[in-house]
């Protein structure tokens, strides 16, 4: 029988996480099923649901396949009309789950969504992975409402629900037939990144992405990855890149990879008088991995059906790169930006595909 809504949190060796968590998702979310998809842990943590929690359902899969082909076994697995994408280091909140729902229902067109993602840590700032939703700059850099780089906002109530560019995979909800219409999450990314490409797919089918104010929870962060680990730079640029490879109108593309390149170089040489030398070492293998996914990502691009973006882009992204607007100029907040720069046109196409069809 098809659930309304299936709210899967992707386990790799995260017991301490839903030791502390998963308690609080079952108490808050009664109107949902809880699926934890065990991505081949070498901890206790598949004994420790099945001993603790017989009612939240299993999925063990039999390698660490990352955060993106793993989400996609476990959800070939899962009949629901509604996926929750929810990272393990997540404590939700009360009533966190019914305006997610509601605001997907309002509008066929939206795809995906995602709450306010505030930190644990800090429970009163807005959390790096996607705050009140996510931008990408016009070299694809991507910023949030409520955070721009490593600068994290007050939370202060002060960004409403409305269309975003991407979602945080952290907590995102999304219709289960278009993530398995899309092909689900890019498995070449492994992790990080992938979030963004499928919310820009979404959009290249017509589809918008939300930001859904209403909704609250606390991000941890860093919990299977570490911010400060190398592995994490790694992801990050080679994926960056690949993002923008895979997919760009193609007059956009060489121009923006080439500008990506060199402002990468200048990335490696900060980490490099920084003293942190295994960062530099990271951004140097992206790029070479990067080069070797070429040819599939290429593939991906020449194969996919498009509604494609190309009369929309730049429009859709902010114009003006985010590393001037922050370094040079010193903004250092989403609403120190330019209104006119990005918001304005985004706003309007994406009112015109959701209400227009």
């Amino acid at each position: 029988m098809s659930e309304k809504v299936a709210v899967v949190i992707l386990n790799y060796n995260g017991q301490r996480y839903l030791e502390k968590f998963l308690p609080i998702v079952i108490q808050h979310t009664p109107e949902a099923k809880i699926i934890v998809a065990d991505n081949n842990s070498s901890d206790n943590s598949v004994e420790f649901v099945l001993k603790t929690f017989p009612s939240v359902q299993l999925i063990v899969l039999d390698k660490n396949y990352g955060f993106c082909e793993g989400y996609n076994r476990a959800l070939a697995q899962i009949d629901a009309e509604y996926y929750v994408l929810l990272n393990s280091d997540i404590e939700v909140t009360p009533c966190w789950l019914s305006p997610l729902i509601q605001l997907m229902e309002t509008n066929p067109r939206i795809g995906a969504c995602q709450p306010t993602l505030l930190a644990w840590h800090h429970r009163n700032e807005f959390e790096y992975a996607g705050a009140a939703g996510g931008f990408l700059d016009i070299l694809g850099y991507p910023f949030c409402r409520g955070r721009i780089f490593h600068t994290l906002e007050e939370y202060k109530k002060q960004y409403s629900t409305a269309p975003i560019f991407w979602a945080s995979g952290a907590c995102l909800c999304v219709r289960a037939q278009l993530y398995h219409q899309l092909g689900g999450l890019e498995k070449l990314f492994f992790a990080h990144m992938e979030e963004i490409d499928f919310c820009w797919r979404l959009q290249n089918y017509g589809f918008a992405v939300w930001h859904c104010a209403e909704s609250i929870v606390y991000h941890v962060g860093g919990g299977t990855l570490h911010k400060t680990n190398p592995q994490k730079t790694f992801l990050n640029f080679r994926n960056g890149l690949a993002l923008l490879f895979k997919n760009l109108p193609i007059s956009y593309l060489f121009p923006v990879i080439f500008a990506r390149l060199i402002l990468d170089g200048i990335a490696g040489i900060q980490f490099l008088f920084n003293k942190k030398f295994s960062d530099t070492w990271a951004i140097l293998r992206a790029h070479f991995a990067f080069y070797q996914m070429i040819p599939q990502l290429w593939k991906i691009r020449t194969k996919s059906s498009t509604r494609s973006l190309k009369n929309a882009y730049p429009s859709l992204f902010y114009r003006v790169p985010i590393v001037w607007k922050y370094f040079i100029e010193q903004k250092k907040y989403f609403s120190e930006l330019d209104f006119n720069n990005f918001n304005r046109a985004y706003f309007a196409y994406t009112k015109t595909s959701l209400y227009n069809l």
